[in-house]
């Protein structure tokens, strides 16, 4: 039948191979930290152990491969599944057979990894893990070489991205004064979460491009997205502003893969003739030639998917118009269809927890502290922020949290108490051990003010970072005299 035609897109075979492949990288990225890190956050021994968790919740209503058994090698296992499933996608492997098997393959990525999120607690805590998950799950149904994209597929990846771009628009509109008087990005740079390596020259920059920062991130994030559903090519050049605007967020900072997820998904409103337009190597016809029919048992499943999402969009439409809108919120168990956003409101100082130990026996101010490094978290006033994104440094975001609420959390004593016993699963998370593998006998937690050197400033110092000393929220501690730390 003809009219069946329009459920498919052979115009947007550059978007599915961007889409697919793009996201199953993202997904090896996450299951490599989760490898890396898991364990020593939230494993056997971690800071906020996984066992536990499940102890006290045996009815743990989100669905997790550990709900009956938790083991590290059992972690890493999922996590050496979801590392090979996710590399044979970025190869295209699966992708040469029938419509089923990358199907299969992105289920697993999205069973796999969802299982790690709902026991992954405050270090999983984060939008850009549903993100990923619904992503997944929803390119999984856009078939194989065999077949035409799927056009409602392809939609519902736009209004994916439209979700999470006009969802942050709306969370930043209605949250902090800044983003209406157009400052906030006199603090941005500065008090995110995670510098990169230019950040500070971003935060350098004169005021008035600050302004204009903020106006521009206001039109793409409230305007553009509506474009991205008009036929091509403006859907095309609406997908382009939100790939800058990405990639200018890259640069400027680490916010794992929440950047390089927003552009691999706005290529779903990339048409072919529109990539080739501007990248001339990328074929304007992919199979020239070739009539690819979709089998009728596909397009069922496509369109069944596709009514699941439709129905499911019900929560996050509403919410993104209301009064009380929800930032990174799921309202199912499976966390499909969510509402996104980030950055409500904009923080004006930035505030360091530095954690320092001594080997002296009665420690006082004048001892021998010495501080521990962390991987991207400022520390060293000298040192040069990395670019760490889309990898995902957990312990350093959670970081970045403790000022903002109390550094009295259950994970950070726990933490405190893997440093006094030098642990090393613990001390592979840091960039620097001031001891060597040796334990402390005392640790302390100091609160520092930060704020980038101005460029006299680093002329005459070479310092990034000009720090003060607030206060010591935890005052000296050892294993022997704080049962909070043993």
């Amino acid at each position: 039948m003809d009219w069946l035609s329009w459920f498919d897109a052979p115009e947007y075979e550059f978007a599915r191979q961007v889409l697919q492949r793009g996201v199953a990288a993202l997904y090896f990225v996450a299951f490599l930290s989760t490898l890396n890190q898991f364990p020593a956050l939230l494993g056997e021994r971690g800071l906020l152990p996984v066992p536990e968790f499940l102890a006290g919740f045996s009815r743990l209503r989100r669905p997790t491969l550990f709900r009956w058994r938790y083991s590290d090698a059992l972690l890493r296992g999922v996590c050496a599944v979801g590392l090979v499933v996710s590399a044979l996608l970025v190869a295209g492997i699966p992708q040469l057979g029938p419509p089923w098997v990358p199907l299969i393959a992105f289920l697993a990525l999205w069973l796999l990894y969802m299982s790690i999120v709902n026991v992954g607690q405050t270090f999983y805590g984060f939008g850009w893990e549903m993100l990923l998950l619904e992503a997944g799950f929803t390119v999984g149904f856009l078939g194989s070489n065999q077949t035409d994209p799927p056009r409602t597929i392809l939609i519902l990846i736009v209004w994916l991205v439209f979700r999470l771009e006009f969802g942050a628009g709306m969370i930043k509109i209605r949250g902090g004064r800044e983003w209406r008087d157009l400052t906030a990005l006199y603090y941005h740079h500065e008090t995110q979460p995670m510098p990169g390596p230019l950040s500070r020259q971003a935060h350098l920059l004169p005021k008035p491009l600050h302004r204009i920062e903020v106006v521009g991130n206001h039109f793409a994030q409230l305007v553009v997205p509506f474009f991205l559903f008009a036929p091509q090519p403006v859907a095309g050049v609406a997908a382009g502003v939100v790939i800058v605007t990405q990639l200018w967020l890259v640069a400027s900072g680490n916010f794992a893969w929440l950047n390089w997820i927003a552009i691999v998904l706005a290529f779903a409103a990339v048409s072919d003739p529109v990539a080739h337009a501007v990248i001339p190597a990328v074929p304007a016809d992919w199979y020239p030639g070739t009539d690819r029919e979709t089998p009728l048992w596909w397009l069922a499943i496509t369109l069944a998917a596709s009514v699941l999402l439709l129905v499911l969009s019900y929560w996050p439409l509403r919410n993104l118009f209301s009064r009380r809108q929800l930032m990174n919120a799921s309202f199912n168990r499976w966390q499909l269809v969510n509402t996104y956003g980030a950055f409500g409101t904009v923080t004006k100082q930035r505030i360091e927890i530095v954690v320092e130990g001594t080997l002296e026996e009665d420690p006082d101010d004048s001892s021998d502290w010495r501080e521990y490094g962390f991987k991207g978290k400022p520390g060293d006033v000298r040192r040069l922020p990395r670019q760490w994104a889309p990898y995902h440094l957990r312990l350093d975001w959670l970081m970045w949290f403790l000022p903002l609420r109390s550094v009295h959390e259950e994970w950070f004593y726990a933490f405190l108490g893997k440093l006094l016993e030098a642990d090393r699963q613990v001390l592979r998370l840091l960039r620097h051990d001031p001891f060597d593998g040796a334990a402390p006998r005392w640790v302390r937690v100091r609160s520092f003010h930060y704020r980038f050197a101005t460029r006299k400033e680093f002329r005459d110092t070479g310092n990034r970072w000009v720090r003060t000393l607030l206060y010591e929220p935890i005052p000296p501690s050892s294993l022997r005299r704080s049962k909070r730390l043993g």
